[in-house]
């Protein structure tokens, strides 16, 4: 899979300055100008998706989808040369109601039989901040690809203080459409737009 999300990374856009190797240089810091550039993989257990659609209109439901993977090469000094791709496992999504889950797992939905992951490829990056970047790349869910594009804020880097491991950490939001990619049950009933927020910690590779 080409270099793709996600979504999504104000980081990317960020600072040239590569920290020095001493532990106060690599302290955790919210100055972009600060971030290393290099090869990073995102961390699992802290790497999720938040979605929300309206249901029926009478409430707004949420659920999560962990366990997210990806790798990105961050080029501060060139944030086109960077490159992120991320995969999105379908079938663990979350939401408080086991019947729900298989639900979403079955062919109305995700159809994770035939389509277990959705993958973001991040395509350009347009600063907007010195901490914010709009982040454009291609969404593939259920087989059928469609642009994305991501609000993304840097959050810190620096050394985690749990793994020692050099951080990156970002949010992002945006904004899909879910008939876009034929997840069309119970529309307009059930919500057409579907509200996503991402997190990540991305460590740096060894």
């Amino acid at each position: 899979m080409r270099a793709p999300i996600l979504a999504l990374i104000g980081l990317l856009c960020l600072g040239p300055a590569r920290a020095a190797d001493d532990p106060a240089a690599a302290a955790p810091s919210k100055d972009p100008t600060q971030v290393r550039p290099g090869a990073y993989v995102l961390d699992p257990d802290h790497g999720k998706v938040t979605w929300s659609v309206s249901h029926l209109g009478y409430s707004t439901y949420y659920g999560q989808f962990t366990g997210l993977t990806g790798k990105l090469d961050l080029d501060p000094k060139a944030p086109d040369k960077s490159r992120l791709e991320v995969s999105v496992p379908l079938g663990g999504v979350i939401t408080g109601s086991a019947r729900l889950n298989e639900h979403l797992a079955a062919p109305d939905f995700f159809d994770t039989a035939k389509f277990p992951s959705a993958t973001f490829t991040a395509t350009a990056v347009e600063p907007t901040s010195p901490t914010t970047a709009r982040i454009t790349g291609d969404l593939t869910l259920r087989g059928v690809t469609r642009p994305l594009a991501i609000d993304a804020t840097f959050n810190q880097a620096g050394i985690h203080p749990v793994d020692q491991r050099y951080t990156v950490g970002f949010d992002g939001r945006a904004v899909v459409k879910r008939s876009d990619f034929g997840v069309n049950a119970y529309l307009p009933a059930l919500g057409d737009e579907v509200s996503l927020r991402i997190e990540g910690e991305f460590k740096a590779a060894p």
